[in-house]
């Protein structure tokens, strides 16, 4: 059953009415569900259906592309030499068939496109020369490498420029969209245990299949992690090749973010990975920004070179947290560690990173949905030694003349404010105003997973948000 897409469904179907021929790209990281939603939404039925080969080339992917051909019911198939051949074959077999749509559902395209292969060549034919001519194509191409859907389709500047009729981005699953899954599924998870979970797994759906029910949230996050053969125990090395051709340079540089709270600066990023790659860095990190794994940032008052690139995809900030270059093979790990400190780090950081995946939801909270704002991280490191440095987890800042001095707090309980750190708060807003000159108006907003304790410190706090106000 498909779950938490109605208005990706919604654009799918709508193709059926269409008076014309429709050109789709579904797009979006590994296991996001891109596959199921096209298979789910026509019934699994197409008239030609085919799915590329990872790590193969020109010549496998040719045959497994025959393979589909005659899958499909087609009775003599030429040779297929290239691409052109193959195309061509596709309409053969598409002019075979009766009047009526004829939907071609081509997953993991950019798999086809190796080395000298002339695939989008052969592809832009086939669309400019032969589906634009006619009025019952729909042309599904699938990708999990984000980037490469992006330049060589979304943003072709060659002859498929402006060619596609609709584009699909999928996004992971909000906490709202999670929660509906396991209802679902029967998991029979509260609030808690879901916001816990998305803190590992983040909102990718393939991820959240493996939870079952007879298990506890911790339970569930030994079996898929720490034992030998857990589920999700080896899938980042799958994740990122899946993605990249090349994916060891990625994967150096999520490394380094990994360690980094508040992100990284371009020269912080050559400076821990020990290379400076020019354009090949600028072109690695817009794709893992493509790619939903970083975000980046320019501050108040901060330079384009002073952009900071922070790692926000929680699975991978799990990963190097508790799987990588450790040989953990304790089943009850995840029980054991839950109130020791590196829980508590990591739990704090994930949070955080959770928040971030849901500013729409805390804009509806503070009731500025419609005010077009920005939103970063703010840190100011001291000039001299009579100063302390200050670290905003987030800054909302808006057009209606207000900043949002968001804290950010997770706790098993309600989180009690101390007057220690409500004088810190007002020390923070003090050097943020004095640091950016803003001229706003600057308020503190908390954001905690189970709300402020009552108590005279709390009533400094303008306006305060918990995990229940996520999953609108």
């Amino acid at each position: 059953m498909l779950i938490g897409r109605k208005k990706e469904q919604k654009t799918l179907l709508s193709l059926l009415e269409s008076q014309e021929s429709e050109f789709v790209a579904v797009y979006g990281r590994r296991r996001v569900g891109k596959t199921f939603l096209v298979r789910e939404t026509f019934d699994y039925k197409f008239a030609f259906q085919h799915t590329g080969l990872q790590n193969a080339n020109k010549q496998e992917q040719l045959k497994e592309f025959h393979k589909s051909l005659k899958n499909s019911g087609m009775k003599k198939i030429p040779t297929l030499n290239d691409w052109s051949d193959a195309f061509s074959a596709l309409g053969d077999l598409l002019n075979s068939l009766p009047e009526g749509k004829k939907i071609v559902f081509i997953d993991e395209l950019p798999w086809l496109d190796t080395p000298k292969s002339n695939m989008v060549s052969a592809l832009e034919h086939f669309w400019n020369g032969w589906a634009t001519s006619r009025k019952d194509i729909i042309l599904i191409v699938c990708g999990s490498a984000t980037s490469w859907i992006i330049s060589k389709i979304v943003k072709n500047y060659g002859g498929l420029h402006n060619r596609l009729t609709r584009q699909i981005y999928l996004e992971p699953f909000t906490l709202r969209k999670c929660e509906q899954f396991a209802a679902n599924k029967s998991l029979g998870m509260s609030r808690r245990n879901i916001l816990e979970t998305y803190m590992v797994l983040g909102g990718i759906p393939y991820y959240w299949k493996f939870l079952q029910k007879e298990d506890s949230w911790a339970q569930n996050i030994n079996r898929m992690f720490f034992r030998k053969n857990g589920e999700l125990r080896n899938e980042y090395n799958a994740l990122y090749s899946s993605l990249f051709k090349n994916p060891e340079p990625y994967m150096e540089i999520v490394a380094a973010l990994g360690h980094k709270k508040v992100g990284m600066t371009r020269q912080e990023i050559i400076d821990a990975t020990g290379k400076n790659q020019g354009g090949k860095l600028t072109k690695i990190l817009e794709e893992l920004e493509e790619c939903d794994f970083i975000r980046s940032y320019s501050s108040i008052g901060k330079q384009k070179k002073e952009t900071v690139y922070q790692l926000i995809d929680n699975y991978t900030l799990f990963y190097y947290k508790f799987i990588a270059d450790q040989k953990i093979n304790d089943t009850d790990y995840w029980n054991k560690i839950i109130s020791k400190t590196v829980y508590n780090v990591w739990s704090g950081l994930a949070f955080e990173r959770v928040c971030f995946w849901h500013i729409e939801q805390i804009k509806q909270a503070l009731g500025i949905s419609g005010v077009i704002s920005n939103v970063f991280s703010w840190i100011y490191k001291p000039e001299n030694a009579s100063e302390s440095g200050v670290q905003i987890d987030m800054l909302i800042d808006r057009d209606d003349n207000v900043i949002n001095l968001c804290e950010i707090k997770f706790s098993n309980s309600e989180y009690e404010i101390t007057e220690k750190y409500e004088k810190e708060l007002r020390r923070k807003a003090d050097v943020f105003k004095a640091k950016s000159k803003t001229q706003k108006g600057v308020t503190t907003v908390m954001i905690t997973s189970n709300g402020l304790k009552r108590n005279q410190w709390a009533n400094s706090i303008q306006r305060q948000i918990s995990a229940d106000d996520l999953f609108v």
